[in-house]
């Protein structure tokens, strides 16, 4: 089932170019990380005797964040260009975490965050079933 020799050259051409964008967005995010890297250091050593907990730990988790974006691009380049979905549920979960350390001020939106948690929890059950794993 090999498609003409025309659409492989195209399909070929628009991989390369997805793959140099993916890098330069890699490098980005390098960047992004070096620089929360900086941030949780001056939160941690320089901002007074008390850091403030709730920056302490939003950095952390944005940190994650980077980290597991960096990951994902990784992944995809070591996996022959495919993207796990359980990464993605993975940040979906870790950027829920961080929505409901910034803003929990109404308990209905952080039961609500909370049950968005619960179902992506169950969703990373059932994709690392032997059924759906392809890995």
């Amino acid at each position: 089932m090999g498609g003409s020799p025309r659409g492989i050259m195209i399909s070929v051409i628009m991989q390369r170019i997805l793959n140099v964008f993916l890098l330069g967005l890699g490098a980005i995010l390098l960047l992004f990380l070096g620089r929360e890297t900086y941030h949780l250091t001056l939160v941690l050593f320089v901002n007074g005797d008390e850091p403030s907990s709730y920056l302490l730990i939003e950095g952390i988790v944005i940190y994650f964040l980077y980290f597991e974006f960096i990951a994902l691009i990784v992944k995809y380049f070591s996996s022959g260009y495919h993207f796990p979905l359980r990464y993605f549920i993975y940040i979906g979960i870790t950027a829920i975490i961080r929505l409901i350390i910034v803003d929990h001020k109404n308990p209905l939106d952080t039961l609500i965050y909370s049950a968005a948690i619960l179902v992506l929890v169950v969703t990373l059950f059932l994709a690392n079933s032997d059924r759906l794993k392809r890995e």
